[in-house]
């Protein structure tokens, strides 16, 4: 039997407390290059199943000679993506404590872009794991058809795996998909090194008795229609700025081992794009209705058998998996926000494992709100994709030219960093048209009411700094005298722990006890006033008549009274609880602790104690 005491307002006690960074103990529950790319590359990764097709799709209007255009428009994403991997290894090394493009604006662009920057971030983030969760369970169902009435119901079930997996800490979360990874990462590679040896397609089995998606008498392939095809094949390059924000998951040296996480995410990545390019272009393969140009890929290279099903099967876990990225980028972004304010302090709090579980649980309860607004649907969310990733690759580039200026020797990389401002804002001013009337209209709505949140929790955090003097140096505390009230409601040893504790806080010490008009409740007060008399604790006890069959309002109504009668004295009040031995028995109690507690810490400013009595 122990009992303890326990001080509201105040922090609420948990198993999370802010991480020392000079602590090392944790280092094993970090990210090595190679595990870094497991837990924050997948989205990245798994782009190659749907980039090239996005290419492919768009230049099928122009028909045949459209789509002569692949790799060359393949080839300007693959300078990019290059140009992006250079930049955002800079940003790594300028800005080690993570944030990506939310740091570099912060930096050099102000509050408010940084908050442009965080808001397009945070609306990716989500995204992708809704995108990535129904891709991977499409592509189930497009296997076993009689799956697909149940699909948002898959959705959720894959969502609760991968934040279970995820609040386990990132690493475990790495170690977890670094073989689909590898499966996946290795069976491209193969599919292109057999294909590359290939002069005709081995097999199309996969695409026989699907219509043709490609357009009748169509030759004109205009800049626009580039343009839009090299637009929507960006879409590849989405999660590669997920290292640069989630730096802090690293072991030490973090910022090396990141920027080698990065190089090695840009190299394997062209590589796949390239490749997959080289061999549409070789196959010279069409677009048709219902299968993925992947799988005609998988098909024509290594034939319709075993090795095609594997490649199927590594590209639907891979998809589905590629959420993860968000899980290991998005928690450290909102605890770098909430360290500047712009959200609650609760999500820069870490558990166990390095995990930002409140980040991790709020990813995980919007995107399920996501899941279940389309239904399951990927079409009804890929329109709302990508935009937010272009707006901050954007202002990252733009944010690094400036980072440049001034500094010896840094031409270079300042044409770099413009090149990559020029290309990346022209692809999301070309994304947002073109997607505008889709859906993407929401997304333009949705940010900038992103940051006005944002800005309304800064000016709250502002106002309650203000009022509690944060920053100055306060006066000495002094002593005044203190009265200490103790509901109770019977006599028993709990009564006793009470006020003994109550003797050794105040200077006065009074038991209250509220008296109702009903006969019942009138008998059982006098046997209480009876009883009380007899034990004589040496307190007073008061009793608070009330009309109504309430107990917070009358105990707080009477300490109202009791601090405008002496404003000097410092009122607390001590509310008496037992603690049962076992979980389920919390349910036998009547909450009367719980009640009294939330009265007064609404209608007055006493401190309120709360003594739990162990039955253990």
């Amino acid at each position: 039997m122990t009992t303890s005491l326990i001080a509201e307002p105040g922090a609420n006690p948990g198993d999370e407390e802010p991480t020392d960074p000079r602590d090392t103990a944790g280092e094993k529950h970090r990210l090595t290059a190679v595990t870094g790319l497991a837990a924050l590359s997948l989205d990245a990764m798994a782009s190659v199943a749907y980039g090239p097709e996005a290419i492919v799709l768009v230049l099928a209007a122009a028909g045949a000679h459209g789509l002569g255009f692949t790799l060359p428009v393949t080839l300007a994403i693959a300078g990019l993506l290059a140009v992006l991997v250079a930049s955002y290894r800079q940003v790594i090394a300028a800005f080690p404590d993570g944030g990506g493009s939310y740091a570099v604006a912060k930096t050099h662009l102000g509050p408010r872009i940084s908050l442009v920057a965080a808001a397009s971030l945070v609306l990716d983030y989500v995204l992708n794991v809704a995108v990535a969760v129904t891709a991977g369970v499409a592509a189930l169902t497009s296997a076993f058809p009689g799956l697909y009435g149940n699909r948002l119901w898959i959705c959720l079930a894959v969502l609760v795996l991968i934040t279970a997996v995820n609040l386990r800490g990132i690493v475990d979360s790495a170690r977890a998909f670094i073989v689909p990874t590898v499966v996946f990462v290795g069976s491209i590679l193969v599919l292109i090194a057999v294909g590359l040896f290939r002069s005709a397609p081995v097999s199309t089995e996969a695409a026989t008795g699907h219509a043709s998606v490609l357009a009748d008498n169509a030759t004109a392939v205009g800049a626009l229609l580039l343009l839009k095809a090299f637009a929507s094949g960006c879409s590849a390059l989405t999660g590669v700025e997920a290292i640069a924000n989630a730096v802090p998951s690293f072991r030490t040296p973090r910022a090396r081992r990141a920027q080698h996480a990065e190089i090695a995410l840009g190299a394997v990545l062209d590589v796949m794009l390239i490749g997959l390019s080289v061999l549409i272009a070789r196959f010279h393969l069409q677009p048709v209705e219902g299968v993925t140009v992947l799988a005609q890929l998988a098909d024509a290279s290594l034939g319709h058998n075993w090795a095609f099903y594997v490649v199927q099967c590594a590209t639907m876990i891979l998809l589905a998996l590629s959420a993860n990225t968000s899980f290991g980028g998005l928690p450290v972004l909102l605890k770098l926000l909430a360290r500047d304010n712009y959200l609650p302090h609760v999500f820069a709090l870490k558990a166990d494992r390095q995990v930002h579980r409140h980040g991790v649980l709020t990813l995980a309860g919007v995107s399920a709100a996501l899941l279940v607004f389309s239904g399951g649907d990927t079409n009804t969310l890929v329109p709302l994709f990508a935009i937010g990733v272009f707006v901050g690759f954007t202002i990252a580039q733009v944010g690094m030219v400036i980072h440049w200026r001034g500094v010896p020797g840094s031409l270079g990389k300042t044409l770099l960093n413009g090149l990559g401002a020029l290309l990346t804002g022209v692809s999301a001013i070309v994304v947002t048209a073109t997607k505008f009337p889709d859906g993407a209209w929401l997304i333009v709505v949705a940010l900038p009411l992103l940051v006005l949140a944002f800005q309304a929790v800064h000016r709250a955090y502002a106002r309650i700094g203000e009022r509690l003097g944060l920053g100055r140096i306060p006066r000495c505390p002094a002593h005044s005298r203190s009265l200490v009230i103790v509901p109770v409601s019977g006599i028993s040893r709990l009564t006793s722990e009470a006020l003994t504790a109550a003797n050794s806080l105040g200077d006065e010490v009074r038991a209250v006890t509220v008296c109702h008009t009903d006969p019942e409740d009138r008998a059982a007060i006098e046997a209480l006033t009876r009883d009380w008399t007899l034990w004589n604790p040496g307190v007073a006890l008061i009793r608070i008549a009330s009309e109504r069959r309430t107990l917070g309002k009358p105990v707080a109504d009477y300490v109202r009274q009791v601090s405008a009668m002496d404003p000097s004295t410092r009122v607390t009040v001590l509310v008496p609880e037992a603690e049962p031995e076992h979980v389920w028995q919390r349910i036998l109690q009547n909450q009367r602790g719980a009640i009294v507690a939330h009265a007064v810490r609404r209608d007055t400013d006493a401190v309120i104690c709360r003594l739990r009595f162990r039955l253990s």
